[in-house]
């Protein structure tokens, strides 16, 4: 069922575990998920959870990918077992290409996953800075870019079942756990918050509803 706020939201990295996720809550809720993949053999079981599958490659063109569209959020990851060149190709530059994309077609509201330790890639483990540091570019990128944005940094994410509780802020001076269909959650509900636009924070497992841990930010 559409609603008068129905937005119709690109979602980067939505055959993903988050990212299908997000797929399905954003279209529970009204909205119209365009969901980006890179092959096209992913299409059906993106159009089965509601999206809108688009085909194109985080490491190729993306200029008009945005066009028509309200938000963005940024899901996608090089994932375990990549090389550092490819945490560039796909966790920086990917990104930095679609913000991009955003700022060019008008689409205001960009929200992107980035990760804890991202504020101090330097600091982290070294087989880990890498990933970190091309989240904190990315971040950095979007930051400055003059868009509506939220940088959402989860813990270590797991797949138990969300339960709606969660532990948000600047920095929540501890290491963690989150479940994806709770990251999820949180990003929608990003979208829908005025409150989130500009902030950055970290994402943990908690007790606090997720409305009311976002406005705590």
């Amino acid at each position: 069922m559409r609603t008068d706020n129905a937005m119709r939201v690109l979602v980067a990295g939505s055959h993903g575990k988050i990212g299908q996720r997000l797929v399905r809550l954003l279209t529970e809720q009204g909205h119209q998920p365009v969901a980006m993949i890179r092959d096209v053999d992913q299409a059906a079981e993106l159009r089965h959870l509601g999206g809108e599958p688009l085909v194109a490659d985080l490491e190729g063109d993306l200029g008009a990918v945005t066009e028509g569209c309200h938000a963005v959020v940024y899901t996608a990851g090089a994932g375990a077992g990549s090389g550092a060149a490819k945490k560039e190709t796909v966790d920086r530059q990917g990104a930095e290409k679609l913000i991009a994309s955003a700022v060019r077609h008008g689409v205001r509201r960009f929200v992107i996953v980035s990760s804890m330790g991202a504020d101090a890639p330097e600091e982290g483990p070294e087989q880990m800075r890498p990933y970190y540091a091309a989240k904190r570019a990315a971040d950095d990128v979007l930051a400055s870019s003059g868009l509506d944005h939220t940088i959402v940094r989860p813990g270590q994410l797991t797949d138990e079942p969300g339960d709606g509780g969660v532990s948000v802020a600047l920095s929540l001076g501890r290491s963690g756990q989150v479940s994806r269909d709770d990251v999820a959650a949180v990003l929608v509900a990003c979208l829908t918050d005025d409150r989130t636009v500009g902030k950055t924070f970290e994402l943990l497992d908690g007790d606090t509803p997720i409305a009311e841990a976002l406005r705590s930010l």
